[in-house]
């Protein structure tokens, strides 16, 4: 493999509590893990005329194709292509800076599977690489806010900044606690009395894509749900784009809830819900109770599959199964849950164990997955840097 003068690493994220609700300016959690995106790349030269050369060259490991376009030119239309992650990067940071020098890379990733918010770390890795190639420093949240705001607007997924703070923010001795609403969040260092645990990823075999999946669909359900409330109890209504369940105060829920639609009143249950679930869960963790922690996240997934009604009949299956076995503290599925993967916080010791019986019991309902469905074992790191 040629030698690249950087590297950046870019980990994936799980959220163990706090589902759905970033959006909706809520309550969130989570961890960078130890598996992610590598980007490795060089800064272009001068050109012979003495300017920069503004042209980015980009393979990939993972997927077939070249990305060829100039850093310092505006961004065209989405080409639905793995390029369009640098292409919505460049578009988010030209907005605040002047680009003038490209790169040349190549970008690969160590887990082939949905739900681990691939898409989040690979913007990231961009976003760093393209301010490196420009002398642009930039703070791990200014990060976290361009690299969303690429994938709002230019790549067209509706999320908040759940993902993006897990990846840039991480630290392998804690937990990352964020409030949406007004951005402030700290890591909540592991209480020396919590237990030892494991992360456990259990690929269904069932691949997606959020931009095609009700992922957008349910933030405008939970939209329509604060409309609801709004309008029932003679409140302004403010624009589609400002509306959020998190302005809303839980009493008005619980007054207006029987006249709106089931299943607004459902998505906002779901909201109001894990908001408690996190306010718990945080506790939990401060406490070292990896039980009542773990506890919650399997209630966060409950409410996932009834309130907010994500979860295809593999994750459903996959969850059904690790509730029932020894050494699984908690668990749900990972990211927004239509097709992915799910996630276990697990006691080391039953690791082998719960990988021969999920797979087994898993298999047996599903057995066409049996060539791609995989189990992998991670653990909490650090977040997105330079190798």
């Amino acid at each position: 493999m040629k030698e690249y003068q950087y590297n950046i690493f870019s980990p994936y994220r799980v959220c163990p509590l706090g589902a759905h609700v970033d959006h909706q300016h809520g309550l969130v959690t989570g961890f960078a893990i130890d598996k992610g995106v590598d980007l490795y790349f060089d800064v272009r030269s001068k050109m012979a005329d003495g300017r920069c050369d503004p042209h980015v060259h980009l393979e990939s490991r993972t997927f077939e194709g070249t990305v060829d376009f100039d850093i310092d030119a505006p961004s065209q239309v989405r080409e639905h292509h793995w390029g369009d992650y640098a292409r919505g990067a460049k578009y988010a940071l030209r907005k605040r800076f002047e680009l003038r020098r490209g790169i040349t890379g190549v970008i690969q990733g160590s887990l082939p599977v949905g739900g681990l918010s691939s898409s989040a770390a690979v913007l990231i890795a961009y976003v760093m690489a393209f301010a490196k190639a420009n002398d642009i420093t930039l703070q791990p949240f200014e990060v976290v806010k361009i690299a969303s705001e690429a994938e709002r607007e230019y790549i067209g997924l509706n999320n908040g900044l759940l993902d993006q703070a897990c990846i840039a923010l991480g630290k392998k001795d804690g937990l990352l606690f964020l409030d949406c609403d007004s951005n402030d969040w700290r890591i909540i260092k592991r209480n020396p009395e919590m237990p030892e645990f494991e992360i456990g990823i259990f690929f269904s075999g069932l691949t997606r894509s959020l931009v095609n999946s009700d992922y957008n669909l349910r933030v405008y359900e939970c939209k329509t749900a604060a409309w609801n409330m709004l309008a029932y109890t003679d409140q302004p209504l403010k624009t589609f784009d400002k509306t959020f369940l998190r302005d809303i105060p839980k009493a008005t829920f619980e007054k207006t809830r029987i006249a709106m639609p089931a299943r607004f009143a459902r998505r906002a249950e779901h909201f109001y819900s894990e908001y408690r679930r996190v306010r718990q869960g945080v506790t939990a963790w401060e406490t070292g109770n990896m039980k009542l922690f773990g506890k919650l996240s399997f209630d966060s997934c409950e409410s996932s599959i009834h309130n907010y009604e994500c979860g295809s009949p593999e994750l459903i299956a996959i969850y059904e199964i690790m509730r029932q076995l020894p050494g699984v503290y908690g668990g749900r599925f990972s990211g927004a849950g239509f097709k992915g993967a799910c996630i276990a916080l697990v006691d080391p010791a039953y690791k082998e164990e719960i990988q021969k019986v999920l797979t087994e019991k898993y298999l047996e309902q599903f057995p066409e997955y049996e060539k791609t469905f995989q189990v992998f074992w991670v653990k909490p790191d650090d977040g997105a840097r330079f190798v």
